[in-house]
């Protein structure tokens, strides 16, 4: 991709952080979910690492290689018009090196941006060192500003969503993170799995950087969180896992009822994927 119109797309993906709408990411894991989500009309599209590592055959969490990733990424880069944004998960490295080179990477890939989380496996154990986070945050931002392509890094903690340490000090301890990682170059911050709409204003007020919260059950719904002062919300494997769950309710019905309509009743037609896929 044209390294000009990719700057482009990097500021337009950093623009729609500041409003006035919330940025609704409806998140993508191949290509033809990610033609969908544009062809809906969202102004960009990010990818799901549960749901391409799903789609690969791992279960989620750190089992994707970076280079199978990056693949799926470059892929849905090609095939769609809008600014793409990837879930990177914690950068696959544990050094700042290697972040640099994620980042080169993630832009020849044609991405403009990505999450990065600050855990590395399964449990809270597994949480990095805030001091090497943001080694690794700045070194994102150093080597894609080199490259000509600043990324909009949106930068993930998982105290809630783990959780991570006593549950009272959860939020101070979000805080301080967000800030640091909002001074290494951060430019959105994402803390999954707060749901309770008082803990989430206070983030917004708090942080001082755009916040971005998941869909999830018992978490406020898209009006309420921008009424919040929520910048992005995102459904993560969700729209993934709602997909599945269509698949699953129509197997059932052919296999024990011998239903062999109900797969057509929310199909998307034969042609209209074809279509979808044309410019590939």
């Amino acid at each position: 991709m044209d390294k000009t119109i990719q700057a482009k797309k990097a500021a337009l993906l950093k623009k729609l952080h500041h409003g006035p709408k919330i940025l609704v990411m409806a998140n993508a894991w191949d290509v033809i979910s990610a033609r969908i989500v544009e062809e809906i009309g969202f102004p960009a599209v990010a990818t799901t690492s549960a749901g391409i590592a799903a789609a690969l055959g791992y279960p989620d969490g750190q089992r994707v290689s970076r280079d199978e990733m990056l693949d799926v990424v470059s892929r849905i880069a090609r095939a769609v018009q809008v600014p793409v944004t990837a879930d990177m998960e914690a950068g696959y490295g544990t050094t700042p090196e290697k972040m640099a080179e994620t980042a080169r990477a993630l832009i020849e890939a044609g991405a403009v941006g990505l999450n990065l989380e600050d855990i590395t496996g399964d449990d809270e154990s597994s949480q990095v060192e805030l001091g090497l986070q943001l080694e690794k945050i700045i070194a994102i931002r150093e080597a894609s500003d080199a490259a000509g392509v600043p990324l909009v890094i949106n930068a993930r903690t998982d105290i809630y969503l783990m959780p991570i340490g006593p549950q009272e000090t959860r939020f101070e301890r979000t805080v301080e993170r967000f800030r640091r990682y909002a001074k290494a170059g951060a430019d959105c911050v994402f803390a999954p799995a707060v749901r309770d709409s008082e803990t989430i204003a206070k983030l917004v007020k708090a942080v001082e950087a755009p916040l971005n919260t998941l869909l999830m059950p018992g978490a406020p719904n898209l009006n309420e969180l921008e009424k919040l002062g929520v910048a992005r919300a995102s459904i993560g494997s969700g729209l993934m896992r709602a997909s599945l769950g269509t698949a699953r309710s129509v197997a059932k019905a052919m296999f024990e009822r011998r239903d062999s309509e109900a797969m057509f009743a929310e199909a998307v037609p034969y042609a209209e994927v074809n279509h979808l896929l044309g410019r590939n």
